[in-house]
């Protein structure tokens, strides 16, 4: 039996609007299609975009924990420094 939609989603949409270098919106992590093309998708498309936007964020904390975790190895290390 299919579900019936009786809310629309609302556009994750946080208005910082600018792209990062992988064409990804910085605020709300939509690629530009995605975007644009929000206000024609059906509720089952906008949660995939949703998803997947999720998906990029658990990537990015991921990649800045890292990131961060390879600075603080770099700082216990005395010998970097000497070169």
């Amino acid at each position: 039996m299919e579900q019936l939609d009786f809310f629309t989603i609302p556009s994750p949409c946080i208005g910082v609007c600018q792209a990062n270098n992988r064409g990804y919106c910085k605020g709300c992590l939509r690629s530009r299609e995605e975007r644009f093309h929000w206000q024609e998708m059906n509720n089952d498309q906008k949660r995939h975009v949703i998803k997947l936007c999720k998906q990029r964020y658990q990537r990015l904390l991921r990649w800045k924990r890292e990131l961060e975790a390879g600075v603080a190895q770099e700082a216990d290390n005395p010998q970097q420094s000497l070169f």
